[in-house]
């Protein structure tokens, strides 16, 4: 019997990949080697054990028992965690995306059971969606809008966005068809629109730059000790454009300096949220001889 792969070697994800990251690379796997996509022979194998891998390290308990106990976490008599589920209950090669689950014949994954095609049919371009068409779920029940997640920049979330999607059309393997989606200004991770006859989820990436709470965006800039000292003006980033502000004497680090109407626009109605500018200091790593005496003439001088 061939040895099972490490499930963090199967997602190629280090043991201390988060959650986010487990995800991501789950979905790009399971685009690759979905038997429906991909022809190659070993394809349907691949599928599995990426879900099989998914299933564990997706889930808190199971990720757990797995990196304590390793596979026999899942065997029969391995260790507790595997008494709860049942015997006989093992994986027997069977992933979230397996064709062949039916309710009568137990559930390999216990009360968690991961619907195949509810998760998938939020991947672009997969050409899949919930058996026997997009009004309908996994086991018949219905679903009058199947969501689908699309994953945007934040500048792009922030002033709105036109994509060219492909969203399932039919059953699994039937295909897809490309559709024109806009997105509106403002939205966020977790913000869902409706189009037609299903809706997007909008997930955000970070960006480096600016930080958003709300409909309110912070950004952070740093000023020579001189500028917080005495004043002065600075150019600094919004989302929109560059713009300066003037810096107060005696301004302190972590001091936030309101610009109204620069943040992001409000997704339902009309105005901005504000933009705050962070205050950090920039503390030069090399002075010349020079500036070192003037700055310890300025130590003293500010002692008394």
């Amino acid at each position: 019997m061939a040895t099972k792969r490490d499930f963090y070697e199967v997602l190629g994800i280090s043991k201390s990949a988060g959650d986010a990251e487990i995800k991501r690379a789950y979905r790009k796997l399971a685009l690759e080697w979905h038997p429906d996509r991909n022809k190659a022979a070993n394809a349907n194998e691949k599928f599995k054990e990426i879900n099989e891998a998914y299933a564990v390290l997706s889930n808190k308990d199971k990720r757990a028992a797995y990196d304590q106990f390793g596979h026999s976490a899942f065997q029969p008599g391995g260790n507790p965690f595997s008494q709860s589920r049942g015997a006989g209950s093992g994986f027997a090669g069977q992933g979230p995306f397996t064709y062949s689950y039916s309710s009568g014949g137990g559930n390999p994954f216990g009360n968690d059971f991961i619907d195949p095609f509810e998760i998938f049919e939020q991947f672009f371009g997969g050409g899949f969606s919930a058996k026997g068409g997009p009004a309908s779920g996994w086991g018949g029940r219905r679903r009058a809008h199947p969501a689908y997640e699309i994953t945007i920049d934040f500048l792009e979330a922030v002033r709105g966005v036109t994509k060219e999607v492909m969203v399932p059309r039919g059953g699994a393997g039937e295909g897809s068809v490309r559709k024109t989606i806009k997105i509106p200004a403002g939205v966020d991770t977790g913000s869902r629109i409706r189009f037609d006859d299903f809706d997007i989820v909008i997930e955000v990436k970070p960006n480096r730059l600016f930080q958003r709470e709300g409909d309110d965006v912070i950004v952070t800039h740093e000023i020579p000790f001189v500028r917080a000292v005495i004043g002065g003006i600075e150019e600094v980033e919004t989302i929109d454009k560059p713009v300066k502000i003037r810096i107060p004497a005696g301004t302190q680090p972590g001091t936030l300096i309101r610009l109204g109407g620069h943040g992001v626009p409000h997704v339902r109605g009309n105005g901005r949220g504000d933009a705050y500018v962070k205050i950090q200091l920039k503390i030069p790593t090399h002075i010349t001889r020079e500036q070192k005496e003037l700055l310890e003439k300025l130590d003293k001088t500010m002692e008394h």
